[in-house]
């Protein structure tokens, strides 16, 4: 990233558009995210209809060219090989574009995976080693990735990543900041001392809510489960309890000098300008 990481300060995540028709709406999504004038835009790569030329690199570049704000690009260790990796760095550094979040990446039914990076760390080694120029984010899980046998052995291996390379961390969304807190203090412990950034993803609607609570593998704590059982059936008050859950735990957070907020937007500008125009004064922009 060419400037120094603020602090504190929020991020936003979008994701591609599925098919060709919804791009005019992505870029007015990021037009309206860009005028809040964030710390940096990240772009998903999980897009399986379109490729990441023409739905990552192509949005991320509008950022960083059109909006004069960093973007940065989501790559997945499991589906890319080494050459694919090369021509993406090149093309990544003729655009202007300097930072990179890499994921190991969730299998995807009848895509086969590459075989050049098992994991996260093996793409963040490869790409310093090939360009140190690159800031790499890498992802983290307050409460354990699902797939360590316990926490100790995910901090390990956090220790790993960022030994190889790692230059910032994103959690993935939490929604007791007290699992934040214990992960943080972790951390500390272990030494792992780059920036900590918090994933925040505001709960805003019903299909959202559901797949919350059937699916979602963080611990929900007995007032967000409340919310979400006794709005998930009136839209409007959802939003709202949902908008002021979200605000609530980014005040405090920032109360308690977190590094970052990244808010997963789920690709509603009107969800991060209101918690931008809640917050705003907390951050350092």
């Amino acid at each position: 990233m060419d400037k120094v990481l603020t602090k504190p300060h929020i991020s936003f995540e979008i994701f591609p558009p599925s098919n060709n028709v919804q791009n005019t709406k992505i870029y007015q999504t990021v037009q309206a995210l860009g005028d809040l004038r964030p710390e940096f835009i990240s772009v998903t790569c999980n897009n399986k209809r379109l490729n990441f030329k023409d739905s990552t690199l192509r949005i991320a570049s509008y950022i960083e060219k059109e909006l004069q704000i960093p973007g940065v690009v989501h790559l997945t260790a499991r589906y890319f090989d080494k050459g694919q990796i090369d021509y993406i760095l090149a093309k990544l550094k003729r655009v202007g574009i300097h930072n990179i979040l890499v994921l190991r990446g969730d299998l995807v039914p009848g895509r086969e995976p590459k075989n050049d990076f098992k994991y996260a760390t093996d793409l963040i080694d490869y790409i310093k080693q090939k360009d140190n120029s690159f800031k790499i984010f890498g992802a983290c899980y307050p409460e354990g990735h699902p797939e360590s046998p316990d926490k100790v052995t995910d901090i390990r291996r956090l220790q790993t990543k960022v030994a190889a390379g790692c230059d910032c961390l994103i959690t993935q969304m939490f929604f007791s900041n007290d699992t934040f807190y214990q992960f943080r203090e972790n951390c500390a412990l272990a030494n792992i001392d780059v920036p900590i950034l918090a994933g925040i993803m505001p709960i805003v609607n019903r299909s959202q809510a559901l797949h919350v609570i059937q699916n979602s593998a963080s611990y929900l704590p007995k007032k967000f489960i409340a919310m979400l059982n006794r709005y998930q059936t009136d839209p409007a008050a959802l939003k709202a309890t949902g908008l002021a859950y979200a605000i609530n735990q980014i005040v405090d957070l920032v109360t308690q000098d977190v590094d970052g907020v990244h808010l997963y937007t789920m690709n509603h500008p009107d969800v991060a300008r209101h918690i931008y125009q809640e917050t705003e004064t907390l951050f350092a922009i």
